[in-house]
């Protein structure tokens, strides 16, 4: 847990002022992996982890930040922002730039930034500082922008100031989560439905494989250039086809058995996932955890051989999940190539799983996992 009073203390130390307090969730995807980016459904809960902003304005347009994550600061003017450092700064100053381009006014503002979501883990670390640091800065400037202008800018500062091409799912989920319910999130509409999740019956148990990612230089961005290509291709025969989400696989996959085999399963998994979560869905709106569990077994096993993102170690931490008591199922969580999984757990087996989870994985690798259970939380606000 962050100590916020010693967060305090610290800005005011650093800064000389009394800071306000906002704050982001992280985010765990139940099932949806690869689709928002494809416009289709995903659900997700936001996560009782968070990132947190202090923030004070300042009379002039320089912007102060401390990251307390890495004992660094930096130190821009609104105006003069430049990209392209590969810097953990590039996310705020991403930020800055996208709510200026939304023609939002802001003041300078003096930020210390610590998180509890940890970096590279598939839990949207990134999302939670956008959008925590978002919402600090239109905090300070007394400034308002309905949540989900607030997501799509900060999505457009990890598109195009960042270089990482996400979809809009994580920031979504970090300005609209509730407490203990799930969204499914349209990712076209952006309409969002609120899923109750019984946490009196079943707990979501993260485990991280401590192996990090690089998406901004990794596979990512090829898996959302192939998935433009199989649209392209397929809008050659419907030209009313804007995305993977317009189609089924059973409507396609004559059609893609002449495309290049790596077209072919981009397609495949993401027609499929797409299905898999209206039926997830529908599974925990009856409390049928069961089918749930073999739906996110499902979805792990296309991301594995169909989209190629999982990794030896998240599958390694898979195998050893399914083996222990309470474990209705589980999948990779987050772009992949790394970071954690996600797993549904009956409740009164859900601490003595991740503790037994953690000691075979850090028998079986060497590595020491941090494997934790977690609720599902609000979205992020201002908290003092």
């Amino acid at each position: 847990m962050v100590d916020l009073a010693r967060l305090q203390e610290k800005f005011r130390h650093r800064f000389a002022s009394e800071p306000r307090i906002f704050r982001a969730p992280g985010r765990v995807n139940l099932i949806g992996g690869h689709v928002d980016y494809n416009q289709g459904w995903v659900l997700p809960i936001a996560i009782d982890r968070a990132c947190y902003v202090l923030a004070q304005m300042r009379q002039d347009k320089k912007l102060r930040i401390y990251s307390e994550q890495f004992d660094e600061s930096a130190e821009c003017r609104l105006n003069e922002l430049c990209s392209g450092e590969h810097h953990w700064g590039d996310y705020v100053r991403g930020v800055v730039w996208a709510l200026r381009e939304a023609t939002h006014e802001l003041c300078g503002a003096d930020l210390l930034i610590s998180s509890e979501v940890p970096l590279d883990s598939g839990l949207s670390s990134s999302a939670a500082v956008e959008v925590a640091t978002a919402l600090a800065l239109l905090g300070v400037s007394q400034q308002t922008m309905h949540r989900t202008a607030l997501a799509r800018a900060c999505q457009r500062a990890e598109n195009e100031y960042v270089g990482m091409r996400c979809g809009i799912m994580d920031q979504l989920t970090a300005c609209f989560g509730r407490q203990g319910h799930a969204l499914r999130i349209d990712c076209r509409t952006l309409e969002i439905e609120p899923v109750p999740l019984d946490e009196s019956k079943v707990r979501v148990v993260v485990a991280n494989t401590m192996t990090k990612r690089a998406l901004a230089s990794s596979e990512y961005n090829v898996r959302r250039r192939e998935c433009e290509e199989a649209v392209r291709r397929l809008r050659a025969h419907r030209s009313k086809v804007q995305a993977l989400r317009d189609v089924s696989w059973e409507e396609i996959e004559g059609l893609a058995a002449t495309w290049p085999e790596n077209l072919q399963r981009r397609a495949r998994h993401v027609t499929k996932e797409i299905a898999r979560v209206h039926r997830a869905v529908a599974a925990l709106q009856n409390g049928d955890f069961e089918t749930m569990g073999r739906l996110m077994a499902e979805s792990h096993a296309s991301l594995d051989v169909d989209y190629q993102v999982t990794s030896p170690e998240l599958n390694t931490m898979l195998a050893l999940a399914q083996q222990l008591p309470g474990f209705y199922g589980g999948r990779m969580t987050g772009g992949g190539f790394g970071g954690c999984t996600v797993n549904l757990v009956r409740v009164d087996e859900a601490e003595g799983f991740a503790a037994e989870l953690a000691r075979r994985y850090q028998q079986a690798t060497g590595l020491s996992p941090d494997v934790y259970l977690c609720r599902a939380s609000d979205g992020g606000g201002e908290i003092r």
